[in-house]
Order: C-alpha cells, then structure tokens, then sequence
C-alpha cells in the first residue's frame, strides 16, 4: 500500500504519504482492507464507505468539504475505488491518447493549433485520437519536445498484470 511514504496511483504517479500522521495512516489501512473485503465495485459498496468515512473522518478536524477533497487519504481512497471499477470492468486506465487529448484541450484552442505546433498532420492526430493509428515514439517525443513536454515511463499498475 504505502511504501517508504510513497504511495503509486494507477497512473504510476507518486503520492507523498510522508505527512500523514498516526490516524490517517490507520483510516487508509481501514479503507484498503474494506476494499479488499467488498471487491466488486458494483455494488458501490466501497465508494459509499470511502467516501463517507473519509469526509467524517475530515470534517470532525475542522476541515471544509472542499479541503477535505484535497487531502492525500482523499486521494488514495479515490485511487482504490478507480482499481476496483477497472477490475469490475467499469472505467479503463487512460493510455498516451487520452493524456494527448487532455493537452490538446487545456493547452490549445484547436487541434489544428496543436498540430502546428507540433507539427504533427491533423490527419494522423484524428487517427491517433480515435484508436486507429499509433504514433512512432520518436516522432511522439520529437513533437512533445516541440512543446514543452516529454514521454514519462511508470510501472504498470498491479490491477493490471
């Protein structure tokens, strides 16, 4: 679960963990045990659990809703619903496409803009975007650097090997 304060969310990214105290660390261990022994996501019965023991949990320290929704247990209890609804078959872990897609709308007004950018043709990127196509990772790296960003490698989460 946490190792070393670190805990890895399915994305493979780290969630620092070194800050939580004594009854945060126990309310986690009581959220992966609850997700463990209630697997089947749906049912729901793990969200309603998290979802209600964690705000408690929160609000009885004083803290708004809307803080309580940024804390690290937040997050982590968020990350345990997400592996039980992709091993119930009901969501799916993001792939480049979907992280490529997000970019394109955050960052860009159009995926035409993107494109000239990059320079990647709109044509491939439609093709890319809708699973038809891949991109070499060269020229996915190549038109990334253009921008500003790169290819981050991360392990595979356990929910899926």
């Amino acid at each position: 679960m946490i190792h070393a304060n670190k805990y890895f969310d399915l994305r493979g990214q780290i969630i620092d963990a070194s800050t939580l105290d004594e009854e945060e660390r126990q309310l986690i261990d009581k959220l992966q045990q609850f997700s463990d022994d209630h697997p089947d996501a749906r049912t729901a019965e793990y969200e309603s659990y998290w979802i209600r023991r964690v705000g408690d949990f929160y609000l009885a320290r004083g803290l708004s809703r809307r803080d309580v929704t940024r804390t690290v247990v937040w997050r982590i209890a968020q990350d345990l619903n997400s592996r039980l609804m992709i091993a119930a078959g009901l969501a799916k872990v993001h792939d480049y496409r979907d992280e490529l897609e997000n970019l394109i709308l955050l960052k860009y007004k159009s995926r035409r803009a993107f494109c000239e950018a990059t320079g990647l043709s709109e044509d491939m990127l439609s093709h890319v975007l809708a699973k038809r196509k891949n991109l070499g990772i060269q020229t996915l790296a190549d038109a990334l650097a253009k921008i500003g960003y790169t290819i981050h490698i991360t392990q595979v989460p356990d929910i899926l090997h």
